[in-house]
């Protein structure tokens, strides 16, 4: 059977739309990997961990350069229209917001470096939850965007609300532990650090899902974002009293 020459076309713009697929997989596997990692790091201690990780985010950050340039070439070469514009522009917002997320958990990791030079606090063992929960997050809307299943992406998109809830909780007794006890201040205000990442991460998640329907369906999400942080409207007489 002879094969055109418009068939070879169609078979090498699928494989560069392939090649940003396994690009973006490849920077969300890795992003992932540094967020559980950090959050072992901190909770075992460990400075050279935690330093490896800081040193890992350059792949990211190169991963992320491949993908824009992988965008531009196909923009500039293949003039894509309707559902294979939409692939090609969610790539690049998408892996724009796991870079972010590489960052954040990057970031998490210097805070550990720091927090290490303090005696350990009690409220350092919340944070694997806030962090197993953006975890979730995140590699639910990498397994959405892998399977382009927007249903999938829209339940992850939801449970955002779930990890603003943890945070303000985390915020509200890292708030008390510093009133109580003055020596409590500066590893507590790195673990808020740490506890405001994480749920920047879970942020950009969700930016990830709603980028995965709009792939999917050419329309946004209906509903407004929910948000659950409250941390800016925690006062003093709101905190627990010990």
């Amino acid at each position: 059977m002879t094969v055109s020459s418009s068939d070879h076309v169609v078979k090498s713009y699928d494989d560069e739309l392939r090649r940003l697929t396994d690009e973006i997989q490849r920077m969300g596997d890795l992003a992932l990997t540094e967020l559980e990692a950090a959050i072992a790091a901190v909770i075992e201690r460990d400075s050279d961990a935690a330093e490896r990780i800081v040193q890992s985010d350059a792949a990211v950050d190169a991963l992320e350069l491949e993908v824009s340039q992988d965008v531009i070439r196909l923009l500039a070469l293949r003039q894509p229209m309707a559902r294979d514009l939409r692939e090609v522009m969610a790539a690049l917002r998408i892996a724009s917001d796991i870079e972010r997320i590489g960052d954040y958990a990057a970031n998490v990791a210097k805070r550990a470096i720091a927090l290490n030079q303090s005696a350990p606090v009690r409220p350092v063992y919340g944070l694997p939850r806030l962090g197993e929960l953006a975890a979730d997050l995140l590699r639910e809307v990498l397994a959405a965007y892998h399977e382009r299943d927007a249903d999938r992406a829209l339940l992850a998109w939801a449970r955002d609300e779930e990890l603003d809830r943890l945070y303000t909780s985390m915020f509200r007794e890292l708030l008390t532990y510093m009133m109580e006890d003055p020596r409590n201040i500066t590893p507590c205000t790195h673990l808020l650090f740490m506890a405001k990442n994480i749920e920047r991460i879970g942020d950009h998640a969700t930016n990830i899902a709603e980028n995965i329907y709009f792939l999917v369906h050419g329309t946004q999400i209906a509903q407004a974002r929910r948000k659950d942080d409250r941390s800016a409207s925690v006062t003093e007489s709101s905190l627990p009293h010990r």
